[in-house]
């Protein structure tokens, strides 16, 4: 069977372990679709068991819909009436699909599990029985994310079990239950280079290293922010740790082509099988993607209009964004000599990190998409290329501002996108990295920061300086402040800004603070976009003010259907 058509032997599996349910720390629909009797006697059938796991990847539409990990609910990226949880107006709901979801997958986990416990060639099924535990811990640590502590089920339930009330775990012991699990994989899991072709794109035990530092990472920051230093360390420790076993395997490699150069970034977020970039390059190129939801034209598209959601439409980029970008020199725009101002509708993009112009779209520059004509025909660029373009982009709308990531440039239908979505990429593996070690020692030597976060850096800013000691010294910077710029700048729109400010805890200080789009006062805006004359404030064009952040909503609420299914739940402090 070949993994890039696991998602067409899903049904069979999903006779197996179909998961709708009220309460759902149990499946109250009877799994008799395909007898016990009849099934889990061969390691195939274990396999085709834990197919169905791969589906609950994230992937684009969480991250571009209003949910839980997405930059929507942050302060760079604002949508047309703005987010409840972005502005702090969320309210308790009666029922979270999210939560539901959730527990009808850690069930479907718990089911292969106790079935490979009495399977009577273990070894056999060893890697199917990891995935499981992979992917427990990776629903864990989603709702560790939204919730904070939350019951642990690690077994299957009947509509009888007494845990069917336990309370809530505690934050940690959650935490230790992810670890755990995580470990038991990575113990068994095989390297990348293992894998059969027939099974690329499973679980690797790189993959697994490197979910537990992201994983890591993040509680150790959660707790160092709130004073809990001992217990800060030892995940900082398991952070670095893992995040360095990934590097030193030498299994992954920051996707950059010399014949694509600079526009690497780019073209490695839209890389498909047919021509998707000027040099041809494929998906075989990308060594990139350390786990990632795995989509192809001809098999299994996205079924999701990315290109039209994203390029300049329904995701607006805002000013802070805009203005993370360091100039060419590697000092941020408020110091150094080289920014040019916002004078014209295209100075501030000028002498600027490189990253910007291939995330962002410029005035007057030609763009392309997926509409016929207006999609690439030869990537040459030439009179009779632009021709058919969609012609130059305005920058007179949505925030002025507009985002190009994840969008198409070759000549497809709507929702026929076939580009995979990176759930786990090196970039963030290096910047974990990076930030585990400073946050562990409060201090990273050059040494470590060449071997990780610089490399992210320098990809397509050959000639930028590296961040260094000496360089954050002499030019006046704070070393934590260009860590975490580096993080935002390398993973916008890919679900992490949000639940950064909330283990860094900053989220207070950064999430009340206005959306502004461009600065208008003083600038070409002032004729060549008059209509928001009356929303600027303060020179820039105010897109949402009276934005509110209480500590409460550093978690979700529980749904209060849960509260009167389990009495013994107690909600999280403030709602």
């Amino acid at each position: 069977m070949k993994f890039n058509n696991i998602y067409l032997k899903i049904a069979l599996a999903g006779l197996l372990l179909t998961n709708v349910s009220c309460n759902n720390l149990v499946d109250m629909k009877p799994i008799n679709e395909i007898s016990d009797a009849d099934y889990w006697k061969t390691a195939d059938q274990f396999k085709l068991a834990a197919n169905e796991f791969y589906t609950y990847l994230r992937t684009f539409t969480d991250v571009i819909n209003d949910n839980p990990h997405s930059d929507r609910r942050s302060d760079i990226v604002y949508v047309t009436g703005g987010s409840v949880y972005s502005n702090g107006s969320n309210t308790i709901p009666a029922s979270d699909g999210n939560w539901n979801t959730a527990y009808a997958r850690i069930r479907a986990t718990n089911y292969l599990l106790d079935k490979a416990a009495a399977y009577s060639q273990p070894t056999e099924i060893q890697k199917y029985v990891a995935e499981a535990k992979f992917f427990r811990a990776y629903i864990y640590f989603d709702l560790l994310q939204q919730f904070g502590g939350v019951p642990i089920v690690s077994k299957l339930l009947t509509t009888t079990s007494q845990e069917l009330t336990n309370p809530r775990n505690t934050r940690d012991e959650v935490v230790d239950f992810i670890v755990q699990d995580l470990e038991a994989a990575i113990a068994t899991l095989p390297t990348e280079s293992a894998i059969a072709t027939t099974d690329k794109g499973r679980i690797s035990k790189g993959a697994a290293q490197a979910f537990l530092g992201r994983v890591a990472l993040y509680e150790g920051t959660w707790q160092k922010s709130r004073g809990n230093t001992t217990r800060a360390n030892t995940l900082l420790d398991k952070a670095i740790a893992n995040s360095d076993e990934v590097i030193k395997s030498v299994q992954y490699e920051l996707f950059a082509p010399v014949a694509l150069g600079d526009s690497a970034q780019k073209y490695l977020f839209i890389l498909e099988n047919q021509q998707s970039n000027p040099a041809n390059i494929t998906k075989a190129a990308n060594k990139e993607y350390i786990l990632a939801n795995r989509y192809d034209f001809a098999t299994r598209q996205i079924r999701f209009n990315v290109t039209h959601t994203m390029l300049n439409n329904v995701v607006w980029l805002t000013r802070k964004f805009a203005t993370m970008y360091l100039s060419k020199d590697g000092i941020p725009i408020d110091k150094s000599p080289l920014f040019k101002g916002f004078a014209t509708t295209t100075s501030e993009y000028q002498n600027r990190d490189s990253r910007m112009k291939y995330n962002m779209m410029l005035d007057g520059n030609y763009y392309f998409d997926n509409e016929n004509p207006g999609a690439r025909t030869n990537w040459k660029g030439d009179a009779a290329e632009l021709a058919l373009s969609r012609g130059k982009h305005k920058s007179n709308t949505a925030s002025g501002y507009g985002n190009q990531k994840f969008c198409t440039e070759r000549r497809l239908d709507d929702n026929q996108e076939g580009y995979d979505y990176p759930v786990i990429r090196y970039a963030e593996v290096l910047l974990n990295y990076a930030e585990a070690v400073y946050e562990r020692n409060e201090a990273i030597s050059d040494v470590d920061l060449d071997k990780s976060l610089n490399l992210v850096r320098n990809r397509v800013n050959k000639t930028m300086p590296k961040l260094s000691n000496g360089f954050v010294q002499a030019n006046g910077l704070d070393l934590r402040t260009e860590i975490r710029r580096e993080r935002t700048i390398e993973l916008y729109l890919e679900g992490f800004r949000r639940d950064d400010l909330i283990r860094w805890k900053t989220a207070e200080v950064e999430m009340p603070k206005p959306i502004e789009g461009i600065t208008w006062t003083g600038t070409a805006y002032e004729t060549y976009w008059s209509g928001i004359k009356n929303n600027v404030v303060n020179g820039n064009y105010r897109l949402e003010s009276s934005r509110v952040w209480q500590e409460k909503h550093y978690l979700l609420p529980l749904p209060s259907q849960q509260l009167q299914l389990n009495t013994n739940l107690v909600q999280n402090t403030g709602w």
